[in-house]
């Protein structure tokens, strides 16, 4: 596994992603790259600078009554809900404010929301936030999961995505495959660097990697 390569933001330059180079075994692909997010994620001074910029690339006409957290993007969404409450962005519940929540996955895979944070969801505008989008399959069960709960999805904000769009959706990301051209991921039984007998680095999930010894 390389070192990683530091990747500025075109917007603000001080919003830096560091890609990973290697063979890494996500929980829907393989990909060449790990996406280290952690800094992003968890320090305030660079999590309040990801609010502020996905909050420019939401319209003013977008309704946003809940931010739903995927891949441990609280900090960011906190900052997110302050930032679009500043921008004018509006919420339809009757406490016209943003609620941010995170959901609960079973052991199938499949997310959840206790009953206590059904009044969050239950006929509610989401605003779907993730670290990264790269197969779209996390964004289809989320979709999935806050449909049955009667909530629908008013937008996707993701810190990298891979695709422009997904269920007919369109995503806003800080990155895309613009940044990192030679990006790729593989279906798990047609993968490229598996069949180039490339052994596998790490696994690795939107939460970190763990090394193969």
């Amino acid at each position: 596994m390389q070192d990683a390569i530091k990747i500025q933001s075109k917007e603000q330059p001080n919003i830096v992603l560091k890609a990973i180079p290697g063979h890494f075994v996500t929980p829907n692909s393989h990909v060449n790259y790990f996406l280290d997010m952690t800094t992003l994620k968890s320090r305030l001074s660079e999590a309040s600078l990801v609010a502020r910029e996905l909050s420019r690339q939401i319209a003013v006409t977008t309704v946003v009554d809940t931010i739903v957290c995927m891949d441990g993007c609280e900090v960011i969404g906190a900052f997110l809900a302050e930032e679009l409450t500043k921008a004018g962005v509006y919420s339809m519940n009757s406490h016209r404010t943003i609620y941010i929540i995170t959901p609960e996955y079973v052991n199938s895979g499949q997310l959840v929301f206790r009953e206590n944070y059904l009044p969050m969801i239950r006929g509610k505008n989401v605003l779907l936030l993730m670290a990264s989008a790269t197969t779209g399959q996390t964004i289809i069960k989320a979709g999935q999961a806050l449909s049955y709960y009667g909530a629908t999805i008013s937008g996707v904000s993701a810190v990298f995505s891979a695709a422009n769009s997904v269920m007919g959706i369109p995503i806003k990301a800080l990155f895309t495959i613009s940044d990192i051209p030679d990006y790729k991921a593989y279906d798990p039984e047609g993968c490229s660097l598996c069949k180039e007998k490339k052994p596998i680095d790490a696994f690795a999930n939107a939460y970190g990697y763990s090394t193969i010894n």
